[in-house]
């Protein structure tokens, strides 16, 4: 509980420091910092939005992971100049959005199936979500090419060297989700990843009906 809770400050205060970001900068008239403050922010509230409109309970270590992220990539990356500063900061931020995304490919792709791991082979559902890890890569690859183009940005750093390296470190965050997504759906819960998977669908048993049997044993 204590634990949440911490999770839950973390995640308030980097609101509150965007928001604050946000107002300062635009009354110093510093309209790139105010944008990509404000930018942040909202890319960093849109998932409780979207998953609150969706009627889908998302696990804090959920939402402070995506606030993380989008943080250190927009915010640290672009405002203060981590990329620039920190040679390995666009690598982890890769890394990590590609586990991510292949996680979140699986449990949603395993939704689909209602959790019936029977409608569709473990390898299928795997190789969905290592599919749509890829795809949510290369679309942000798309956006860095759209801010840098749109507001002078340096999002893409040496262009198609930078975009190739990270879309291969995308493939490899990318299958080591989908991997463990495979292994759960074969019984074997002693992954990284096991808990949180456990956790979401445990905090969403409703879209997962068919596979209620399997998680009470």
């Amino acid at each position: 509980m204590e634990i949440l809770k911490a999770q839950s400050r973390v995640m308030l205060v980097i609101w509150g420091m965007l928001a604050a970001s946000t107002l300062l900068s635009f009354v110093l008239g510093r309209w790139s910092l105010s944008f990509v403050s404000l930018a942040t922010l909202a890319l960093s509230i849109a998932p409780a939005a979207l998953a609150s409109r969706f009627q889908i309970t998302l696990p804090m270590p959920f939402l402070v992971a995506t606030t993380l992220f989008i943080f250190g990539s927009i915010f640290m990356g672009e405002a203060f100049g981590f990329y620039e500063r920190v040679w390995w900061w666009d690598l982890a931020l890769h890394g990590f959005s590609a586990v991510g995304f292949g996680l979140i490919g699986f449990l949603f792709i395993f939704m689909l199936f209602e959790g019936d791991r029977f409608a569709a082979p473990p390898s299928a559902i795997a190789f969905m979500a290592f599919c749509l890890a890829i795809t949510v890569g290369a679309v942000w690859e798309i956006f860095e090419y759209s801010m840098d183009q749109s507001f002078g940005l340096n999002m893409q750093k040496s262009g198609l060297d930078d975009t190739m390296g990270d879309l291969m470190i995308d493939a490899l965050g990318g299958a080591f989700a989908a991997i463990s997504g495979y292994f759960y759906l074969k019984g074997q819960q002693s992954g990284i990843l096991t808990p949180m998977i456990e956790q979401f669908i445990e905090s969403n048993r409703r879209f997962y009906r068919k596979s209620k049997k399997r998680f009470r044993k």
